[in-house]
């Protein structure tokens, strides 16, 4: 194996620089990367990784272009890994199961876009299969080690893409969400999680899980990072019936002095898990500190949204997309996979309209609260659970994960999760920070702001202390 430092920065401005002075060269990085996945063996993080020379190959190409072509490269040399139900040409796609996987002749547009703009594949991550979950147990390619406490759930279903990450064996990774899948790894890990507003990123050549609703994802160290991948791989695409192109009028700056929602104090559900409360409380204070009024507001349309996707008609959306594999093999489903996706086939038309009906009025409900608040925060979980308290009990602890995510796409609004600190038993937590479609990037200047001030970065503890300009951007106008 290649002599190298014994752990590398990956966060983008710091890579920048070390390529800028010649301390690192994306081949460098990537003997880095491949050799500490190697040495950390059967870690459930990878389902395929890039051959050595191939990923090599990748590197010197980039290394051979001319200063001016690097430059106009903004992921120049960035390593980056893609949720396994996304296709990548010259890896299988699986959704983590391998009697369904195929080689994809294409890759999905955004994969193309981030490797037009320098960046470096380095694997398919791991995940609950088809997309089912929120654990990030349902593979049989095992179960993404969480790097804080292996005996706890990295979370679903985008579990290794964030393992990745906090890891450090990424820059960022490209996920999907459509419950919560982008962020509640992302509070399990400590990372990110960027879930955008639902079309701005083409899901063209990627296994549909709820197609109508769900969002390619971004996971990265910080906001900045997790911004600068979205930029590049978001774009419309006229062959995604989705896709859509942002809408101006409908971005609000953020004032001084802004008011953010949180779910009225009945609503608030930590599961018995008091020092994930006291959590969030310090977090909604970090948010006052900052120039917030804190609004309590009625979750019940959120939650009543949580209901319509997982125990109602968009069940069949998810069916749907899967029906001839799971009717032909069910035997290659995980047990609690199919019973999942099987919920979906004795849905009507008659209850797919009536819920469609009913979600127009809940966000309505939902709309008028903009007059209120300009942004709604809520914990990303309201706890964590160890993986042997999932195994006794799959369904109603996954359910409980989505208690807080489960409404966002389906009530059309964009999110941002963030870690907000640790609990006594080390392991971290996290908020999101929820606003309207194509707001995402107002979302993602407060989700910077709460998270840019000395809090670590992924699993190794990369530490930014809290300079002078964080704590003036502290007093500064959100813009």
């Amino acid at each position: 194996m290649t002599e190298h430092p014994q752990s590398l920065d990956l966060e983008l401005p710091q890579l920048t620089i070390a390529y800028a002075s010649g301390a690192l060269t994306p081949s460098t990085v990537v003997e880095h990367i491949l050799d500490d996945i190697a040495r950390r063996g059967a870690d459930g993080v990878w389902i395929s990784v890039v051959a050595r020379e191939d990923a090599l190959a990748r590197a010197a190409l980039l290394e051979s272009l001319p200063s001016r072509e690097r430059q106009v490269l903004p992921l120049w040399g960035v390593p980056f890994s893609v949720k396994d139900c996304i296709d990548t040409v010259g890896l299988r796609t699986t959704s983590a199961c391998p009697e369904f996987s195929y080689q994809p002749a294409k890759n999905n547009p955004a994969v193309g876009r981030l490797l037009a703009a320098g960046a470096i594949l380095i694997g398919k991550t791991n995940m609950d299969q088809f997309a089912t979950g929120l654990v990030g147990v349902r593979s049989p390619y095992g179960v993404a080690r969480n790097p804080f406490d292996p005996a706890y759930i990295p979370g679903g279903s985008s579990s290794g893409a964030a393992v990745s990450v906090s890891a450090g064996l990424v820059s960022f990774a490209l996920a999907t969400d459509a419950g919560g899948s982008g962020r509640v790894p992302a509070a399990f890990n400590n990372v990110v999680g960027l879930k955008p507003t639902r079309g701005l990123i083409s899901g063209v050549g990627s296994v549909a899980a709820c197609r109508s609703i769900e969002t390619l994802s971004i996971f990265a160290l910080t906001v900045g990072d997790a911004q600068a991948a979205f930029d590049v791989a978001r774009g419309y695409d006229e062959e995604d019936p989705f896709s859509r192109t942002g809408s101006p009028a409908a971005v609000r700056a953020l004032p001084a002095e802004f008011r953010f929602g949180v779910p009225a104090s009945p609503w608030l559900d930590f599961f018995g898990n008091v020092d994930a409360a006291a959590l969030f409380g310090e977090a909604v204070a970090r948010l006052e500190r900052l120039g917030g009024r804190k609004v309590e507001v009625d979750y019940a349309p959120f939650a009543e949204i949580n209901d319509l996707l997982f125990n109602g008609p968009w069940l069949a959306d998810r069916y749907g997309a899967l029906s001839r594999f799971v009717d032909s093999q069910p035997e290659a489903l995980f047990p609690v996979t199919r019973d999942i996706l099987l919920g979906g086939r004795g849905v009507s038309g008659g209850e797919v309209f009536a819920a469609q009906q009913r979600l127009n009025i809940l966000k309505r409900q939902i709309e008028k609260l903009w007059n209120e608040i300009d942004v709604i925060v809520v914990p990303t979980t309201g706890t964590i659970y160890r993986i042997d308290e999932v195994a006794a009990d799959p369904v109603t602890l996954n359910a409980r994960l989505g208690t807080y995510t489960n409404f966002v796409n389906l009530a059309d609004l964009s999110a941002v999760a963030v870690p907000s600190g640790f609990l006594p038993n080390g392991l971290p937590q996290g908020i999101t920070v929820i606003a309207p479609a194509f707001a995402d990037h107002h979302a993602a200047a407060l989700a910077q702001r709460f998270h840019g001030a000395g809090l670590p970065l992924g699993a190794r503890h990369v530490h930014r202390a809290a300079s002078p300009v964080h704590a003036r951007r502290d007093r500064e106008t959100i813009s």
